[in-house]
Parts: structure tokens; C-alpha cells; sequence
């Protein structure tokens, strides 16, 4: 059974109808979408904060954060709240419904066509039958020097 540590389990959302994953044990919860109370002076894709069950949770439109349009909020969309270190943050997604085992091996760098800004956000890539999934680098997406001055607003 020493094998299943080669595997990775991750959760799968899409963005600009493409598949991202983030690993599983980053991820706090998966919520729908919630009133989003607007923060002044905070970068373009940090929409504001959330009150989720009694904790003031960040809120990062991902699309918008990765360079892509603002995500468009339907039935579909969700929060996916995650941890890194000491911070918690809501990522707003397209959908939000797979959760899966990916052999670590088949995990691809990235590739050198995508443009050099995105690069940093992307660990790996990984094509499953007819799918491509983009790993996500959380770490990088959520670098807190530019990502969450909000704390520090000027109200």
C-alpha cells in the first residue's frame, strides 16, 4: 500500500471553461456563492470579504487573478475556501465538482507556450483520457505581498 503516496488527491474546478486542481488538503470548504462586502483599496480581483461561520474570509476572483476575464457568476459558481500557512482565502470559480486521485508521475511541467506571466501559477500539467488539468501553484496565486493588502485599506 506504500504505492498510494504517489498519488495526489485533488479537487477540480474549472476557469474559462478549462480544468484546474488544487490539492485537497489545501482546501478548506466548497460554498455557493454569498454577498460579497466590498473592501476599498484592495487589487481589482480581490472582490471584497465573506463572514463564513464567524471567520472574515478574503475573497479572490481566481479567473481575474490568473489574467482571464472576470469570472461570471451563474448556478454553477462557488467559493472554495483554502489555507496556506496562517491565511485563509475564498477563490470564486466557474464549478466546482470532482474530486480526484492523480498518479503523481504523470504529472507534465509546465509547458514553455504559456505565456511567461502565468508560468508561475501553474505546477505541472496532467492529460487524463480527454481531459487537461492544470495544477495550480496556490502558493504563488495567493503571494501576499500584491494578493491581500486588504488588510491594509485605506478605508
Amino acid at each position: 500500500m506504500e504505492e498510494m503516496s504517489s498519488f495526489l488527491k485533488v479537487i477540480v474546478f474549472q476557469l474559462n471553461e478549462e480544468e484546474y486542481t488544487i490539492p485537497v488538503h489545501q482546501v478548506g470548504s466548497i460554498e455557493r456563492i454569498m454577498a460579497i462586502t466590498r473592501v476599498p483599496g484592495t487589487a481589482p480581483f480581490v472582490k471584497g470579504v465573506i463572514n463564513l461561520r464567524g471567520v472574515v474570509t478574503p475573497i479572490i476572483d481566481l479567473g481575474e487573478r490568473l489574467g482571464m476575464e472576470s469570472t461570471r457568476i451563474t448556478e454553477q459558481t462557488r467559493i472554495i475556501t483554502v489555507k496556506i500557512g496562517d491565511l485563509a482565502v475564498g477563490l470564486i470559480v466557474e464549478g466546482a465538482n470532482d474530486v480526484l486521485d492523480i498518479n503523481q508521475e504523470l504529472i507534465e511541467p509546465s509547458p514553455e507556450a504559456i505565456g511567461t506571466e502565468d508560468l508561475e501559477f501553474i505546477q505541472g500539467v496532467v492529460h487524463l483520457e480527454q481531459r487537461l488539468l492544470v495544477l495550480l501553484n496556490l502558493e504563488k496565486v495567493l503571494s501576499l505581498e500584491e494578493a491581500l493588502d486588504w488588510k491594509k485599506a485605506e478605508v
